[in-house]
Order: structure tokens, then sequence, then C-alpha cells
């Protein structure tokens, strides 16, 4: 691929158009699908921004390629998909399951639910789960417009909220940062 323009001004009437040249809305729900995915992928950035360690570094350079093609997936009606054209699937979620796994044998149980936090990695991979949910809520909203949207993307994010919130844990007992349990009013002593 080579963009050798990054303005196409169609935009400026509040449209857009799909891969495969169709033309919609900005509010559509397949951009909004699509749209909150590239924005998920925006914090991921924002997450490596910070000191992390090289293997959740890895893992999360991963995580932003699978997002790219989950947003292609997003992009692309099923009448416009190309021969070869990927789809993320069970290959993707089966390796954040082991990712999952992985991490969460090194954590401590949870007693309680946590609060976001255990410090900038940490909270920023908070931030990027909640993105993440949203994303998922946006992509459930497109299967309810286009019946013929793949299940790939919606298995992967909900996965993938679920390897960012075990992330977060993670990082922030690897960086030495505490986290913060939420003080259920059910159980404090009065």
């Amino acid at each position: 691929m080579r963009i050798t323009k990054v303005y196409t001004r169609t935009g400026d009437k509040g449209t857009t158009k799909l891969v495969g040249g169709s033309e919609v809305g900005k509010d559509h729900p397949r951009v909004e699908a699509y749209g909150t995915v590239d924005e998920l992928n925006a914090v991921l950035g924002i997450v490596r921004a910070h000191e992390l360690p090289e293997r959740l570094d890895e893992q999360l350079a991963h995580v932003q390629d699978d997002l790219f093609n989950v947003g292609t997936d997003l992009a692309t009606p099923r009448a416009d998909r190309w021969e070869g054209m990927h789809e993320v699937g069970d290959g993707e979620v089966e390796r954040l399951e082991a990712w999952i796994d992985g991490l969460n044998d090194e954590l401590e149980p949870l007693k309680e639910f946590i609060l976001p936090g255990g410090g900038p990695a940490g909270a920023t991979l908070h931030l990027a789960r909640t993105v993440c949910r949203r994303a998922e809520r946006r992509v459930v909203d497109l299967h309810g417009h286009d019946p013929e949207q793949g299940p790939g993307a919606l298995r992967y994010l909900n996965r993938l909220s679920d390897y960012l919130f075990v992330a977060s844990r993670w990082v922030a007992n690897a960086t030495g940062h505490a986290e913060t349990l939420w003080r259920n009013p059910s159980k404090r002593r009065r």
C-alpha cells in the first residue's frame, strides 16, 4: 500500500468510504465500530510509550497488529471481501487466552474488585480495557444492522478486554505499583 495523499475531502460532507468503495455517513454503525477499534489502538500506543517489561510490550505490539486486522474486517462489508482476506478468529483468540493464563498464573487471586490504577502503565491499560468494551458494544450494534458481519471481531474484542484487565494487574505487580481494592460498603467495619 502506498499513501500519497492524506486528505480526500470526502468527509467534508459527513461521509466516508468503506473498503470496496461504498459511501456511508460517518455515524454509520460500521464506522462507529472500526473508529472505536482505531481509538483503542491509539490508547495502546500510549501504553507502549511507557516503560514496559519486554514481554508485555511484545504482546501489545501483536495486539496492535491484530486491531488493524479487526478494523479492516469491520470496514469491509461482506460483499466487498476479497479472496485471502484475513479475518481475526480462533488463532488470535487462543493466543490471547494463552497470554491471559500465563500472566494470571503470576498474580495473586483477586479478593475484591480493583479500581483502575496500578501506576501509569496499569492505569492506561485500564483505560484501554474500557475503550475495548465500548468497541465491543459498537460491534454488537453493527451485528444488529448487518447480520452477515462475521463473529471474529466480536470474539476477539471480548477476549481482548479480559487480557487488558489481566495485563493491567500484571504490569502493576511487575513495576511495583500497588493495586487499589474497591472498598465494598457491605464489607466495611462500622
